[in-house]
Formats: C-alpha cells, sequence, structure tokens
C-alpha cells in the first residue's frame, strides 16, 4: 500500500528527486518539499490546472458530501456560480481572515451583502482561522448540513484552507497531525482525509490557483508583502483630475473626469502607495491601459491585492498587468 505525505497528501516515492512526493526513505512521513518547507521555509511551486480543479468539483459532485468553500475576504473570486454550477452538494461559504479587516466593520452587513447575491449557500459565515474566531459556530453549522460523515474543503489556494482544518484537529480531535501551512499557493497537492472525530472526516483538497491573480505571478517575498497578516489599516486618498494614484510596482489610477473622490485602499499594510500629479510621472505606463467608468459606490478588486473603495462617480484609466483579473462591485463595506 502506497504511502503518502502527511503534510500535502502526495504519495511519497524515493525514486525520482524531481518528482512530487520524493523522500529520502519511504520511512519518512514528510516528503522533501514539506520538509523543507516545514523545517527551513523553502518552497517550491507545484501548480493545479483549471482543468484538474474541475474534475476535482466534479468528483465531490458525485459524493453529495457536505462541501465548506474557503475564500480570502480581501479576495472573493468575482464570480462564486462558476464553481457552484458543478455542485449539487450542500454548500457553506467560509469567508476567512476576519482578523485582517478593521474591527469597525459590521459583519452582519458583510454576511448580508453576499446572502442578497448569491442565494445558493446553506450559510455564510465569516470566521478567523488564525485568530480562531467564529470556529466553533462554523462546526455547530457543519454538524447541521452534513449529509454524511466526510466535508470537502474547497477553495482558492492562500485562502486559509490548512490552516482552518489544523485549528479543527486542535480543537475537536485528539490527534497530534498538522497540514503543512506557507502563505504560498499550492501548497496542498493531494486530497488529504483527516479524521477530526467519531461523526466528522474533513478532506482537504488541492487549492486552485488562478492565472488571472497577482500571486500567480509573483515570487514569495513578494507574496508575504501581499498577504496581510495584521489588521488592515484602510488609506484613503481623495482624488481629482489630473492626479494618480500608484500602487506599489502593481498598479497605476490615472483619474480622468468626474467629482473630487475618495478613494479607499483595502490591502496589505506593507504596499506601498502614492498621490501623484499625473503629468509629471510616467510610472508603470508599461503596464496593459484599461478604461474603466464607474457608477457611485463600486470597488475596483483587482485580484490578489485586494480591492479599492470608491465613493463617486469617475472614470479613469487603469494600468495593470493584463494577465491579472479585475472587476468592479457595489461596495462590500
Amino acid at each position: 500500500m502506497s504511502k503518502i505525505c502527511e503534510g500535502c497528501g502526495v504519495v511519497l516515492q524515493d525514486e525520482n528527486i524531481k518528482n512530487p512526493g520524493y523522500t529520502t526513505s519511504l520511512d519518512n512521513n514528510l516528503c522533501m518539499r514539506c520538509f523543507r518547507l516545514k523545517n527551513y521555509g523553502e518552497y517550491e511551486n507545484v501548480t493545479k490546472s483549471e482543468d484538474e480543479f474541475l474534475e476535482l468539483l466534479d468528483s465531490i459532485n458525485e459524493t453529495k458530501d457536505l462541501v465548506v468553500y474557503v475564500a480570502d475576504i480581501l479576495n472573493v473570486p468575482e464570480d462564486l456560480n462558476l464553481f457552484r454550477e458543478r455542485l449539487n452538494n450542500n454548500v457553506i461559504l467560509v469567508l476567512n481572515k476576519r482578523d485582517v479587516l478593521p474591527k469597525s466593520v459590521n459583519e452582519l452587513k458583510l454576511v448580508q451583502y453576499f446572502k442578497e447575491r448569491y442565494t445558493f449557500f446553506n450559510d455564510i459565515i465569516i470566521i478567523s482561522s488564525e485568530k480562531n474566531y467564529n470556529i466553533d459556530y462554523l462546526l455547530a453549522r457543519i454538524k447541521f448540513f452534513q449529509t454524511t460523515k466526510n466535508v470537502y474543503v474547497i477553495g482558492n489556494t492562500n485562502a486559509g484552507k490548512s490552516t482552518l482544518i489544523n485549528k479543527l484537529i486542535k480543537n475537536y480531535s485528539d490527534s497530534e497531525r498538522e497540514l503543512t501551512i506557507s502563505p504560498l499557493p499550492s501548497t496542498t497537492l493531494s486530497s488529504i482525509s483527516i479524521v477530526i472525530n467519531d461523526y466528522l472526516t474533513v478532506i482537504d483538497t488541492p487549492g486552485y490557483t488562478s492565472n488571472n491573480s497577482i500571486t500567480a505571478y509573483i515570487n514569495s517575498k513578494e507574496l508575504k508583502i501581499l498577504n496581510a497578516k495584521k489588521e488592515i489599516r484602510p488609506k484613503t486618498y481623495q482624488i481629482k483630475k489630473g492626479q494618480s494614484l500608484i500602487i506599489d510596482d502593481y498598479a497605476r489610477i490615472d483619474y480622468l473626469d468626474g467629482d473630487r473622490n475618495s478613494f479607499t485602499l483595502y490591502m496589505s499594510n506593507n504596499i506601498k502607495v502614492k498621490k501623484i500629479n499625473t503629468s509629471r510621472h510616467d510610472t508603470l505606463y508599461n503596464l496593459n491601459k484599461k478604461n474603466i467608468s464607474a457608477s457611485y459606490n463600486k470597488d475596483l478588486v483587482i485580484e490578489g491585492l485586494g480591492f479599492i473603495k470608491m465613493v463617486e462617480k469617475c472614470n479613469f484609466d487603469l494600468y495593470l498587468d493584463q494577465k491579472i483579473n479585475n472587476f468592479l462591485r457595489d461596495n462590500l463595506i
């Protein structure tokens, strides 16, 4: 019987160092990748394709087990209908990383926001895996919507799936097992079944890395900068025609037309932002230009980076890598 890595779930092998699951000895419980990640903080990127992720959803659909979909509250995908179309299962939407949002944010309004737009979820819950916030309530709702002992945990990479499962292990089981956790994409390579207790077996699945996210194109150092670990201090700028915002090395916004506007950035505190006079700087003009017209009370979401809350109607040019997805939505906060 094949032995699997207790960190990432891939089958262990000692024949080819270039292939997933390599270990120096099959007596080990971790592959070399997980061992080096756990002990030295080193990371080797292994991606999952969209086709593989869709195949995973199809296989879950056949089981009819409960699904917990974990999303980073700062980087909720543009259209949650896309994955829901593949699943007829009961699904709980878990908005993770509450700890990085300002404490003043009204959670009830956040939940209502998503309930109004996505009626197909059985429940929507805000948590912080890192701070152990609302985990008891989540477990209670899992019990309520369970159809079998098995519960699948799915979502994009870096949403906090494995952190959540480790919290469930610590809080509700006697197991000393811990998954490999990293702020980097694609840490979990294969589905891993973990018995929490007599009525709950959690199945951790490979996270999906979107090719339209900034996180797919930056190195580990940059990713640590983008990954908010502390409560965000929103940065607000009053912008008028002829002014621009430079968002680190990632994006530029040239304000073209409209009343003086309030732009509030909900992004990692480590991201550098500055306001400039448009005509005096040509920074980031090498990026792809997209003209955007926004009506009142919209967010500009840049996948993997966070979002910008706007108040007034306006027109602006966005300079951004053409591979990175961006979209407008109603104000989340």
